[in-house]
């Protein structure tokens, strides 16, 4: 038995069955309405949950900032209680339509959090990266601590560290690395003791501090007034 041929047209080459998104979208552009067609609204519709789906991420104290409704805050909060897999699914779907209800300064306001927040997430990695490198040079470099002691004298707003201290965590962080390790840790990673920590730790805070000073800097700078 021969099955019934589908309804449409042909345009370029293309057949076009009667009803479908595309068929709306040709019809809706002979009208030249400016309504949207069915691909565009389902499109939107999985941005703003895609957008509602970061914002269970967000901080609190940036959430806070936000002009949500109680509602949409409350789903936000439940989302994050739920561990079914279905069960969030389908409260995300729900964070979805609250979201389809903000106005769009709400909307821009909600990304400008979550970029904020990611570049502040990304500038503590870079920090943590930088403290990392001057660490492992102070360690490596005997030339690295003169730089070191260089660059904290440029910057007398932060809190100055100790030559000597530093000297002496430099060699003994030095003497635990040379330290043979056990036969059966051959091929392991070096195991580094608690002056390699505390090495870091008193970078890491220096340029948190110097990067705070300059922060400081260009707010009294007239010319950022």
């Amino acid at each position: 038995m021969s099955r019934k041929p589908k309804r449409g047209y042909y345009v370029k080459g293309q057949f076009v069955p009667e009803g479908s998104e595309l068929d709306l979208e040709l019809k809706a552009e002979l009208k030249g309405t400016t309504e949207k067609s069915r691909t565009d609204l389902k499109r939107e519709s999985d941005e703003l949950q895609a957008l509602g789906e970061q914002l269970v991420t967000l901080r609190a104290d940036l959430l806070a900032g936000l002009n949500l409704s109680e509602k949409l805050l409350d789903a936000l909060t439940e989302v994050k209680r739920i561990t079914n897999f279905e069960g969030r699914r389908r409260q995300m779907q729900f964070i979805g339509k609250l979201m389809r209800l903000l106005d769009a300064d709400t909307l821009h306001a909600a990304q400008a959090a979550l970029d904020f927040q990611h570049k502040g997430s990304a500038d503590e990695t870079l920090a943590l990266h930088v403290a990392e490198q001057w660490r492992d040079r102070l360690v490596a470099e005997d030339s690295a601590l003169t730089e070191w002691l260089a660059l904290e004298a440029a910057n007398p707003a932060s809190e100055q560290t100790d030559p000597q201290h530093l000297r002496a965590l430099i060699r003994q962080a030095r003497k635990d690395a040379q330290a043979k390790q056990p036969p059966e840790s051959a091929g392991a990673a070096v195991r580094h003791g608690k002056a390699y920590r505390e090495i870091f730790q008193i970078v890491k805070a220096a340029l948190a501090a110097q990067a705070n000073g300059a922060d400081s800097d260009e707010d009294d700078d007239p010319a950022n007034a």
